[in-house]
């Protein structure tokens, strides 16, 4: 009993599990070879029962039961992963200036420190950051059908491998050697339709390193994910307005007339009431036929939840679309993924490898159609020219659209025979699309073995990850659009059922810009590593052991923009391109030692010490510390912790991009330095409105971002069918980077900012510098729990596993004078981690002969929402808004076969209760998702996956 208590908590510190940590029974795991392998988190080679480690397993076989069939699910899967905007529903929106670019990447973010604070390896080794940010690893590039097991490390690594292990290490490891033959099918399919998801892997393998002296293998792999639209579901809807959600918009369908000089309505409307109106729809005047008229996503524009400026509450009569349900909840994706690996045995103690990785990623973004606005300005792109006007062809809808203002304003309000000014979403332009193509390979070399009793590994890596996106449909050329809409051939105020005609659509075609390259960038990393561990003496507890190594690596950056030639280019339509920031070529040098050692002091408590120097090019050198220990007092009980520091340095993006001048749009601002808190105040002297731009982009200046993480944990085993572990962690970051403080905080913190306020000869401000800047921090901390049980039943083995993550605090402060926040926990946070206080999974799987079952609760936490808007009237909250969302259940089932020899199949029903997501009010032009939040929740609803997995040989 003893012993196989002992080897239970062993396993357990060393998170070897089948599907959360420490779910392995004793006896299976007893059959396990001890072969010294690395174990993520550690340079040692040792046997795997002897690793003092907070690492999480997920084995093959439980992705397969749960029908995970990326990375990108696999993270969503798992409690230790923040809920950030790091899948391709959440970042399928609108997104800050630092988090633009992300097109088609999936990143992994280890408790909420971000996808660019999460080291990802494959099989120990770093890939190549993608091609268009350079800040994470796409797992979409990952060739997830070769994996073998996923290991994660959950505690700060930068003294083991690399300044960017803050958040923690996520470790793919794919198979090492194979023989035979495999092939599997496997499809994800909704009930409602939509989304679908389709994977096809090929694995074949040769050789016998013991008899032949070599091994090779090769992994294909195919996934297609469907679009799933974001009507296709009832839930994605903005307009529930009494619950605080509607969309902000009155670029509609069926368009909306604006007042300006020239137009049919000179400068402005007034109602009955006497109050200025704007933005009028005559589909929502009094007596008119309702804005739902215009099409079912049309509805009135809610300016009490919008309305923060005079011009928003005067379009009390104006009508919204729903744009947020008008884009995708997932992004169409296709990939081709391919793994190759050959093995030779050199000698008995040595061998040599060779590994190739490549995969290649097609996504779409789709976004909802443009919205032409010929009413923002009489010198905007939609000039007067192209306002609706009065002619043979327009005639019978001037007239409707004339007659239905003069019955509410009167005719004396208006000009008959002036153009119409308006607002419109040209739906005929169609949903605005940015396909990205992403081609991503490694190549790795490597020998290892033993000399005399240490052990030693060599390897050399060469991974690029390059992107290109270019238009899809919905943006069109300038010049074609205002041709398009000259002379009224494009009819703005179609009802539904009503078609443009033939030479309008014509028009729209010939303008297209599809095709176009938006922008493209380009990712590398060179890497040289190794390392040597062993014995150099012994202890009362044992042999102590270190390990000691260099790693050499070079990374290089590259970003372009639009690469047409500038002084011929024709110009699109809302295209975003990136010209500002492109970026030549940007490289730097890594040089770093470290080293390990295990210090076991005595037979129940060990030690240890690990350190790494790391010099960067521009940066200098820092070095890095990790002190570890583990204390078994009894067979059944061990507490471990640990604490390290760590630093990431700036991506080359915020360090070198360009920089870009724009219009400042504050118009109470005056000059700090005359004018204590810079606003406007035409009795004081010196308090006059100044007008400067604003300066942003990449800061050379930049320093590296710091980290403490902190950790203690104990793991219990007292009855050969329980054990269970539980950590506590903290993660504090300092000087984070970020954009540049607003006008609000330069102006109230002058003395601080002073040399923000960029001056010219005569010391009048030109320039306003908001560029990245290190400031600021974050802490947080929480608790991890593992609980695992066991037993027979009706002739079968069942286990019952809890996995869960608490999160006790969330803190945060913008600039490092001030304090920091009160504990956010809870509350909603727009872009980042979503900081929801309990996750876990429970699961429950019972095994016999050929049958094996299993049923899996996901629990999400619920949190208090944001609150609507304020209004320039007042403070406005809707009669039925209700600040606690809803917490988010959904149940998974699957049950696999294996009676057919070499054949194995696997069904399941994920979201098995068909669970909607709770809704929340966020504003939808902040974040994605029309009334659910995609940061938590799955939109696709209950859906059927069957795995077919047959082995030739």
């Amino acid at each position: 009993m003893a012993s196989a208590l002992a080897l239970a908590i062993a396993l357990a510190l060393s998170g070897t599990a089948a599907a959360q940590d420490g779910a392995t029974s004793a006896d299976s795991a007893s059959t396990r070879t001890l072969d010294r392998i690395n174990v993520t988190g550690s340079r040692i080679k040792r046997t795997d029962v002897e690793a003092a480690l907070p690492v999480t397993v997920i084995q093959k076989e439980e992705i397969q039961a749960q029908g995970i069939s990326s990375a990108e699910q696999l993270l969503q899967y798992m409690n230790i992963a923040g809920n950030g905007s790091d899948n391709l529903a959440a970042n399928a929106g609108i997104a800050p200036a630092d988090l633009r670019g992300n097109n088609g990447v999936s990143g992994a973010n280890l408790r909420g420190q971000g996808a660019d604070a999460t080291l990802v390896l494959l099989n120990g080794r770093r890939v190549a950051t993608h091609g268009l940010r350079g800040t994470a690893v796409d797992l979409n590039s990952i060739p997830f059908a070769a994996i073998d097991r996923v290991e994660v490390l959950r505690d700060g690594a930068s003294a083991v491998y690399g300044t960017d292990a803050i958040g923690g290490v996520i470790n793919f490891i794919t198979r090492t050697d194979y023989q035979g033959a495999q092939a599997s099918a496997f499809v994800d399919v909704t009930e409602e339709g939509g989304g679908n998801i389709y994977r096809t892997d090929f694995l074949v393998g040769g050789g016998d390193l013991d008899t032949d002296r070599w091994n090779a293998f090769l992994s294909l792999g195919a996934r297609k994910n469907d679009v799933l639209r974001g009507n296709a579901r009832d839930f994605s809807n903005s307009f529930q307005p009494e619950r605080g959600l509607s969309p902000d918009t009155r670029g509609t369908p069926f368009a909306t007339v604006f007042n300006l000089e020239g137009g049919i309505t000179g400068t402005g409307l007034i109602d009955p009431d006497g109050a200025s109106v704007n933005g009028v729809n005559i589909l929502n005047l009094p007596g008119g036929a309702g804005c739902e008229a215009g099409g079912d996503d049309m509805g009135p524009y809610d300016y009490r939840l919008w309305a923060t400026t005079a011009a928003n509450v005067a379009s009390r009569y104006g009508c919204a679309w729903d744009y947020p349900a008008a884009a995708v909840m997932q992004q169409p994706l296709e990939t081709v993924q391919a793994i190759a690996r050959a093995t030779f045995r050199i000698s008995d103690g040595h061998q040599a490898y060779f590994e190739f990785m490549g995969s290649n990623a097609k996504a779409n973004r789709i976004f909802e159609p443009n919205q032409i606005s010929s009413s923002a300005t009489t010198t905007a792109v939609f000039n007067p020219s192209t306002w609706y006007p009065l002619n043979d062809r327009t005639r019978e809808t001037y007239d409707m659209v004339y007659n239905g203002l003069a019955a509410f304003f009167g005719e004396d309000a208006l000009t008959y025979g002036a153009p119409i000014a308006y607002r419109w979403r040209c739906m005929e332009c169609g949903p605005r699309e940015i396909q990205t193509t992403t081609k991503a390979f490694r190549f790795m070399a490597g020998v290892d073995g033993m000399i005399g009793d240490w052990d030693y590994s060599i390897g050399l890596a060469h991974a690029s990850s390059e992107s290109e996106s270019e238009l899809g449909t919905g943006y069109h050329y300038v010049e074609g659009l205002q041709a398009a809409f000259a002379g009224g051939l494009l009819n703005p105020f179609l009802l539904p059922g009503q078609a443009q005609s033939p030479e309008a659509i014509a028009a729209l075609e010939a303008a297209s810009a599809r095709g176009v390259v938006l922008y493209g960038g380009k990712s590398t990393v060179t890497n040289f590593d190794a390392v040597m561990s062993g014995s150099i003496g012994q202890l009362p507890g044992g042999d102590l052991q270190v390990a000691v190594g260099v790693d050499l690596r070079r990374e290089a950056f590259e970003f372009n923009g639009d690469r047409r030639a500038a002084a011929t280019r024709p110009a699109i339509f809302n295209a975003p391109f990136d010209d500002a920031n492109a970026l030549p070529e940007a490289t730097r040098d890594v040089k770093a030692i470290f080293t390990e050692i295990n210090l076991p002091f005595f037979e129940r408590f060990e030690a240890t010490l690990a350190g790494r120097y790391d010099h960067y090019t521009g940066f200098g050198g820092t070095a890095n510390p990790k002190v570890s220990f583990k204390w078994q007092p009894l067979d059944s009980l061990a507490v471990r912790g640990a604490y390290s520091t760590g630093f990431k340095v700036p991506e080359f993006s915020k360090l070198f991009s360009g920089l870009t001048e724009s219009q400042n749009n504050a118009l109470d601002l005056a000059d700090p330095a005359t004018c204590p808190g810079g606003v406007v105040d035409v009795n004081r002297p010196g308090c006059e409105q100044i007008d400067p731009d604003i300066l942003t982009g990449g800061n050379p200046n930049l320093a590296p971002e710091e980290s403490r993480q902190k950790s203690l944990g104990i793991v219990l085993a007292p009855v050969d069918w329980f054990n269970m572990s539980l950590d506590w962690w903290e993660i504090e970051r300092i000087n984070t980077i970020r954009t540049g403080p607003d006008l609000d905080i330069l102006r109230e913190y002058y003395d601080l900012y002073a040399d923000n306020w960029i001056r010219d000869a005569s010391g009048e401000v030109v320039l306003v510098d908001r560029r990245f800047v290190n400031s600021g921090g974050t802490l947080m901390s929480g608790v991890e729990i593992d609980l695992n049980f066991r037993g027979q039943l009706a002739g079968g083995d069942w286990n019952l596993n809890l996995n869960g993550s608490y999160l006790d605090n969330y803190q945060d402060k913008l600039f490092e004078f001030m304090p920091y926040s009160e504990n956010r926990v809870g509350e909603y946070i727009r872009y980042w981690s979503l900081p929801l206080r309990w996750k876990h999974t429970l699961g429950f799987s019972w095994a016999r002969g050929d049958w094996a079952h299993s049923i899996t609760q996901i629990y999400r936490d619920g949190y208090k929402d944001e609150e609507p808007t304020s209004v320039s009237t007042g403070h406005y909250i809707p009669s039925q808004w209700n600040p606690d969302v809803d917490r988010y259940i959904t149940y998974n089932y699957s049950t696999t076969y294996t009676g057919f020899e070499g054949l194995r199949l696997t069904f399941g029903v994920k979201n098995l209760l068909d669970e909607d997501p709770p809704f929340t009010a966020h504003k939808n032009d902040w974040a994605s998702g029309a009334g659910w939040e995609p940061r938590i929740a799955d939109p696709r609803g209950r859906a059927y996956t069957f795995l077919v997995q047959y082995d030739f040989w």
